[in-house]
């Protein structure tokens, strides 16, 4: 079946489809990824956009049950270059074909995505258009011209649990198992509040590898409750949108710093340096893939890293009496790394828990431990 990508800036792409018929706007955007397609389009943090993949051939290993970052898709439309119908793989169950239409995920194959992603690295994200209903052009680019922007979209709210529930899936963790340091000096797990703005699943697995017991709150649960809860720490998590649109997350965060050790990643960086009194802008095009460089200013060494986000922290605006910037982009010298200096609390704007990618940072898990465990004897003596 025909399907047509029209951009706002007037371009338009004449594909085939291969999900489900429909029609859906976004922010187009393209990840550099070779592998891990399943993983990110159940990202939370792709809410709203049209993910185009760099790599040319995707399809090839299928999908399985396994490699879900949430329980369904959750980018608004998906972009390839060629689609491979024919899947081999021992863990596969199905197409991913098959698997986008079943949740209604409209795709499409065939164009010159190494066209639009030049484009997008010449002029930046975009605002688009796919459709297998509406095949005339000066339609869909005013429609492209209509759809929502970024800029001030608050879409935490619409990916965030509803309910407070606990998390329990160490027999799922991809990797293997930290086996000491991982409990108190009581015997039991370290208790710590996961708030989800848009979480992916192997956050949660790492954490509970490292010997958390997770309670996973809604995105504007309040700060009170979470206290109440005696918690030995905090995590911030992953998310979609505009960080400085999510104005709830970043007044209880002004609450629970100081009270408890917290740790944030990608949104949840974001928040918390706003929550420090930073600012955040948008980026060109953002940073999406498994393969950047970062260098952490503190031991000097360079992780290879995972990351998906449209923001970042304006490293500028931060109070360098109060916050020490420990990681730097290599690509662009952009902010990917906080703490602050007095209190036990630091964030990373890219992705240590990787599915897909590296696991170079898996140790701010560890680190995070570390934290509470030293917070733990503190408070004892």
């Amino acid at each position: 079946m025909v399907a047509k990508l029209a951009l706002e800036n007037g371009t338009v792409f004449t594909g085939e489809s291969f999900g489900a018929s429909s029609e859906v706007t976004g922010e187009v955007v393209f990840n550099t990824s070779m592998t891990g397609y399943q993983e990110i389009l159940t990202d939370p943090s792709y809410a709203g956009q049209i993910v185009t993949m760099t790599y040319p051939l995707i399809g090839n290993y299928g999908v399985n049950s396994e490699d879900l970052e949430s329980i369904k898709p959750q980018v608004a439309g998906f972009v390839v270059k060629e689609y491979s119908d024919f899947y081999s793989n021992f863990r596969a169950t199905g197409s991913l074909g098959e698997w986008l239409t079943s949740h209604n995920i409209i795709a499409i194959q065939g164009i010159d995505t190494r066209m639009l992603t030049r484009m997008i690295r010449t002029v930046g994200a975009l605002r688009g258009v796919i459709s297998t209903a509406d095949l005339d052009d000066s339609s869909l680019i005013e429609k492209a011209k209509r759809s929502p922007s970024m800029n001030g979209l608050d879409l935490a709210k619409a990916v965030t649990t509803d309910k407070v529930y606990s998390w329990d899936d160490v027999d799922r963790t991809p990797f293997a198992l930290k086996t000491t340091g991982t409990v108190r000096t009581d015997g039991r797990m370290w208790r710590v509040v996961v708030y989800d703005y848009g979480v992916k699943q192997n956050i949660l697995r790492r954490l509970t590898a490292y010997g958390c017991q997770l309670t996973v709150v809604p995105a504007a649960f309040p700060a009170e409750k979470t206290l109440e809860m005696e918690p030995d720490g905090i995590f911030l998590s992953n998310g979609p949108g505009d960080p400085s649109a999510v104005r709830y997350g970043i007044q209880n965060i002004k609450k629970l710093v100081g009270k408890k050790p917290i740790f944030g990643i990608c949104l949840g960086h974001q928040l918390l340096a706003l929550a420090l009194g930073g600012k955040t802008f948008k980026l060109k095009f953002g940073h999406r893939g498994a393969n950047h460089p970062v260098k952490n200013l503190l031991t000097q060494g360079i992780e290879i890293t995972s990351q998906n986000h449209g923001f970042a922290v304006d490293p500028l605006s931060l109070d360098t009496n109060t916050v020490e910037i420990t990681h730097v982009n290599l690509n662009d010298a952009t902010n990917e790394g906080l703490r602050h200096r007095k209190l036990p609390i630091f964030s990373v704007q890219y992705h240590p828990e990787a599915s897909p990618g590296p696991h170079d940072s898996d140790y701010l898990f560890d680190q995070f431990v570390t934290m509470m465990e030293q917070e733990s004897v503190t408070a004892t003596r």
